[in-house]
């Protein structure tokens, strides 16, 4: 089986309907805790912090169908802190709200 991605806005409108208020509020809640994984990332101390936060980032994007983010989550959980995956990361999730 094979999956191709869309646009966060376009697969909560199939999921819940387009225009839903639900969707809205999936859309903001996602957003608001993928921003806080990624700030706990940039903030994380250790390895350890730095491959939670990136592996609940990972989870979170595979649960709305956001492939290109949780790929980039996964390549940070599994090299440990990097400012470059940092940013590879942020990136992906800008283009989540695009």
């Amino acid at each position: 089986m094979s999956f191709e991605p869309g646009s966060l806005d376009r697969l909560l409108a199939e999921a819940v309907g387009e225009g839903s208020p639900a969707a809205a509020e999936l859309r903001a809640l996602f957003l608001a805790s993928a921003t806080g994984h990624v700030a706990a990332m940039s903030r994380a101390a250790g390895v350890k912090g730095w491959r939670d936060e990136a592996f609940k980032l990972q989870g979170l994007a595979a649960s709305f169908g956001m492939t290109a983010l949780m790929e980039v989550a996964a390549r940070a959980a599994h090299a440990g802190p990097d400012p470059l995956l940092l940013d590879a990361v942020a990136d992906a999730l800008a283009a989540c709200r695009a």
